[in-house]
């Protein structure tokens, strides 16, 4: 097929305080900014781009999808952010255990009260 998707080249996130989003992504969340114009900024997070803008309509204005962050440790994760001010709603838990491969999740909310999480994957011995 020609046409199928192959991947997410971006994801929009909505924001009410651009300036304050902006600052969260980049200095909290440490993502790498490519550019900014107007009040559109563009981050990158493992080659998928996010898109940080007020909603182009009040339609839009609802709170964006869950965004899903890998990352390797989701302990050292949740503390080291924590400690950098990140809001968590609940702590790193199991959601699923496949064979020796256990899926953990944590939420937490963005400047814009969007929610977050970050996901790891661990190997277990059985």
């Amino acid at each position: 097929m020609s046409h199928s998707i192959n991947k997410i080249g971006q994801i929009a996130v909505p924001v009410k305080n651009f300036e304050r989003a902006v600052s969260f992504y980049e200095n909290v969340l440490g993502l790498p900014k490519l550019f900014e114009t107007g009040h559109l900024a563009f981050f990158d997070c493992g080659g998928v781009r996010l898109l940080l803008s007020p909603p182009e309509k009040e339609e839009f204005a609802n709170a964006s999808s869950i965004i899903y962050f890998h990352v390797e440790h989701i302990e050292e994760a949740y503390t080291a952010y924590k400690e950098a001010g990140v809001l968590f709603t609940d702590e790193p838990h199991v959601i699923a255990k496949m064979g020796q491969t256990e899926t953990w999740m944590v939420f937490f909310r963005d400047s814009e009260n969007n929610t977050l999480a970050f996901m790891s994957e661990k190997i277990v011995s059985e």
